[in-house]
């Protein structure tokens, strides 16, 4: 069973130090087939945007940029897998890398609000 991300917000509740976004950084997803898409702003990001592909079990495989309060641009890769929560809902586990300035890694926590 497919899950189904289409008109779903999330907001990080956990992250790693080189992150930038924060639990004030909401996410909100559409679905189109198994193309997910997100605009996200908030915390230390003024706009950011992600594309991604998900499986048969829920994993997303994305890609993101955004613009930080900077004014910088940044990139990334993600992959992210979600737990359903004993209130259904969505609890999305994610390791990334930036793209771009240091590519670092981090591990981050997103829950469905």
């Amino acid at each position: 069973m497919r899950i189904d991300y289409h008109h779903k917000s999330f907001k990080p509740v956990q992250n790693s130090e080189n992150a930038e976004t924060t639990e004030e950084t909401i996410f909100r997803y559409e679905m189109f087939g198994n193309i997910l898409t997100s605009s996200y702003s908030g915390g230390n990001i003024r706009r950011g945007h992600l594309i991604g592909l998900v499986d048969e079990l829920g994993n997303i495989d994305m890609r993101y940029h955004q613009v930080n309060l900077k004014g910088e641009i940044m990139t990334g890769i993600c992959q992210s897998k979600p737990e359903i929560l004993s209130s259904g809902k969505i609890r999305l586990h994610e390791i990334w890398q930036w793209t771009s300035h240091d590519h670092s890694k981090g591990t981050s926590i997103l829950e469905e609000i």
